[in-house]
């Protein structure tokens, strides 16, 4: 079904370079006929190369920091100006941890920067689903659509202060999915997605070594960033009106797989 999403007009955030996850969605968006306006810290910005992304698909930039209710105002009432009205998807693709750039371990956690996780990572979508619930900015049976990931519910080492975070922004998900679908039937959603080799998964110690145990554990094998691009155009379109609230699995079978061959043949000839 060519086309899911045209006449769709939305916002997308953290889109870095070409390996974000945000980026591939800008990309797929438009090939499926939405419209879109591209937004990102302007610190993000300045180490990033949106304005390729911004020429390619044709998506004017409207820089916001998501900690600031200011920048998030000018930037939802900035895009419905574009559009000439209201929008019908974002997609929340933001997280940025200080403890973990910093190498600290979760026993010795600088606090002022772990506020500032959950600041960055959670409350930013708390943030954009007011400010669009106060402008009434969004269409009926609007979308959006959160990044997350399995340490919400599970413990993983050296993912730190981004575990509380993620556990925060899928609550926020449903909370302000409930309230939201009331008001204007827009459906509110989390994609918990396999580790991926993006600019900020590679930044976590020990990614390299999770990836290939994520890769061994999945009957289906870790879910690539394009696949999640499409998971996410699947939730804007129509054909998911009636998914909202949950946090959908999008990880090749890891989150329910117990042990899988793969493991188990490689501890029986590690001990061999």
């Amino acid at each position: 079904m060519p086309n899911l999403l045209a006449g769709k007009v939305g916002i997308i955030s953290g889109a870095l370079d070409e390996r974000s996850i945000a980026w591939k969605v800008a990309q797929k968006a438009y090939a499926e006929g939405a419209r879109f306006v591209l937004t990102n810290a302007p610190l993000a910005m300045r180490m990033g190369e949106i304005n390729r992304l911004s020429e390619e698909c044709e998506a004017p930039i409207i820089p916001a920091d998501a900690t600031s209710m200011e920048d998030l105002e000018k930037l939802f009432r900035g895009t419905q100006e574009h559009f000439g009205g209201k929008i019908d998807f974002v997609l929340h693709s933001i997280g940025m941890s200080t403890n973990i750039r910093k190498g600290k371990h979760y026993g010795e956690l600088n606090y002022e920067w772990f506020q500032k996780t959950l600041d960055v990572s959670a409350l930013s979508l708390h943030r954009m689903l007011a400010v669009a619930e106060k402008q009434d900015a969004f269409n009926e049976w609007g979308s959006v659509v959160a990044l997350s990931y399995i340490a919400a519910q599970r413990a993983f080492l050296d993912y730190t202060d981004m575990s509380q975070a993620k556990a925060v922004l899928e609550s926020i998900a449903r909370s302000y999915g409930q309230r939201l679908g009331k008001l204007r039937k827009v459906r509110v959603n989390t994609i918990s997605q396999s580790p991926t080799k993006t600019s900020a998964g590679t930044g976590i110690s020990g990614f390299d070594a999770f990836y290939e145990y994520a890769e061994r554990m999945s009957p289906l094998g870790n879910a690539p960033a394009e696949a999640c691009a499409d998971y996410c155009i699947s939730l804007f379109s129509d054909l998911t009106r009636y998914v909202t609230m949950q946090n959908l699995m999008h990880d090749g079978g890891f989150s329910t797989t117990g042990i899988s061959e793969e493991m188990v043949e490689l501890l029986t000839n590690s001990k061999g």
